[in-house]
């Protein structure tokens, strides 16, 4: 049984909660948050949706409206049919082109010229529909236009495997490795490794699966320096990982972050900035910033 509770608001209100429940220490995981416009002509008008396994509680309506400074919106618990919805909305989901890349689930067909990349309905975030994805894969393709030369990548929060496999796409030859801290992922990105004939393994042009939070892995961190590090998490904890990036991104090398909308920009870039890294280029997707980054050369 899901439910969710709902709570219309302007956009700026919702982007605040969005920002304050990243900004928690802790949380019950099982509260997945979205927010969204309610129209494309509406666009100053949101909605913020709680997900739920379970009929809220006052504990979790109380949990979502602290979340709102200045007093709540109204919350409304609703019921939902039992049907997995993110599956069934991504399996209707148009393919989307960006850069050179051509990303799809099964249902469609490969596009000619393009580079094609499979990822079925899952419960797993990174189908390329969201806009922080679909920027990623623009920006990894003006990185390979620019001369961006990679040998060594990693993917942190790969969710399912896509931007690595892109990349690996663009970088064949490269070694590569992709973590994330939910261990769901890692059937996940193993299966759509397998679809996209990407191969498995520690070898130069292999990719290798691990489940790490940030860079604690025996493997990442041995792996290190990397030429290419992948982030498209959240603001929060690109922040608190920037320090990590300046160890583990050679001088002279590149990093990716997603995740953080427009309003977190300034705070994700002067994390970077004292970790030593400059911009190179952003790209403004909606209310997302992609941006790259490059580590000082010594």
């Amino acid at each position: 049984m899901s439910w969710k509770l709902v709570a219309f608001a302007p956009k700026a209100v919702v982007q605040a909660a969005l920002a304050a429940h990243e900004a928690l220490d802790e949380w019950d995981p099982e509260i997945v948050l979205t927010g969204s416009e309610i129209a494309e002509f509406r666009p100053d008008q949101w909605v913020l949706e709680a997900y739920l396994p379970r009929r809220p509680s006052k504990a979790d309506s109380a949990a979502v409206g602290a979340l709102f400074t200045g007093g709540a919106p109204t919350l409304a618990a609703e019921k939902l049919p039992e049907t997995d919805w993110v599956a069934e909305t991504q399996k209707l989901t148009a393919p989307i082109r960006a850069g050179r890349f051509h990303v799809h689930t099964p249902d469609f067909r490969a596009e000619a010229g393009a580079i094609d990349l499979v990822i079925p309905a899952a419960q797993a975030f990174g189908t390329g529909q969201h806009a922080t994805t679909a920027g990623c894969l623009a920006m990894l393709d003006a990185m390979k236009h620019r001369g961006v030369v990679v040998r060594n990548l990693a993917d942190i929060g790969t969710g399912t495997g896509l931007l690595a496999f892109a990349a690996m796409a663009l970088w064949p030859g490269a070694r590569a490795i992709a973590s994330d801290i939910d261990d769901v992922c890692e059937p996940v990105v193993v299966g759509n490794a397998l679809l996209n004939r990407i191969p498995l393994g520690t070898r130069p042009g292999e990719l290798a699966m691990v489940i790490a939070e940030g860079f604690d892995h025996a493997l990442l961190a041995g792996r290190a320096p990397y030429d290419l590090v992948i982030a498209n998490i959240l603001a929060g904890p690109l922040v608190a990982l920037a320090g990590d990036f300046g160890d583990t991104v050679r001088p002279g090398g590149h990093l990716l972050l997603a995740g953080l909308l427009t309003t977190q920009e300034p705070a994700v870039r002067a994390a970077c900035r004292t970790a030593g890294f400059r911009l190179a280029a952003r790209i403004v997707n909606g209310d997302w910033s992609i941006l790259w980054l490059r580590r000082r050369a010594i």
